[in-house]
């Protein structure tokens, strides 16, 4: 990709506290980002609440806020720093769910900031699981038959068409939190009640469990 000489100054989000198995990579990757992006010329501006990563260390970014990783603070970083673009590719799940909500409440058209690596319409697809089954039913790959739902009345409803086991798997949440097998009704209402809380969108899908199958992962 060619560098972008209408761009001045970007912005990345980090992905907050590290947890070993869940986002410690995208601590990673955004530390390059950052060293790469200044390499190239940009001033790169990078809200984390993580003091205790490398991406942190001053020598990172040109400037570096230690907030909360909330819609509200990087509404705040956007208002002083006035970044031409927003990259929140690098920062896993936090950061995609932030940059969304930024995209929705129109702040970033408000300061004129673009988001690169992705648009609002590839995360929403990518992280919105009826919006991904659907993309992958227009290009003919088959998937688990499965079913959106908001309550957990509708995943009863489901269960006694297909039966058990179930997976759960709530829409935008950190590392699957909220999801899971469930092998009964009692599991199935746990679980969904869960995975409804923990759903920013309070969406789950529930579909049937391909126990048993090989995966492979390239």
């Amino acid at each position: 990709m060619p560098r972008r000489d209408d761009l001045k100054k970007i912005m990345l989000i980090g992905s907050g506290p590290i947890v070993i198995g869940q986002a410690c990579e995208f601590d990673y990757s955004g530390t390059q980002a950052c060293r790469a992006l200044k390499e190239e010329g940009y001033e790169v501006v990078l809200i984390n609440s993580n003091p205790a990563t490398i991406m942190t260390d001053p020598v990172m970014a040109d400037r570096t806020y230690i907030e909360p990783l909330t819609v509200e603070a990087a509404t705040m970083v956007i208002e002083k720093e006035r970044p031409q673009a927003l990259l929140p590719t690098l920062g896993g799940q936090t950061a995609l769910n932030i940059a969304v909500q930024l995209y929705d409440q129109g702040i970033l058209d408000r300061y004129g900031v673009e988001l690169i690596g992705a648009n609002s319409e590839v995360i929403n697809r990518a992280e919105n699981r009826e919006l991904f089954k659907e993309a992958m039913n227009r290009i003919g790959l088959e998937s688990a038959e499965s079913v959106h739902l908001k309550s957990v009345e509708e995943a009863l409803e489901f269960a006694e068409t297909k039966g058990y086991p179930l997976v759960i798997r709530p829409s935008f949440t950190l590392g699957g939190a909220g999801g899971g097998i469930a092998k009964n009704k009692e599991e199935l209402v746990e679980m969904v009640g869960a995975g409804l809380y923990n759903s920013p969108i309070k969406q789950v899908l529930v579909e049937e469990a391909l126990m048993n199958w090989k995966e492979y992962e390239l």
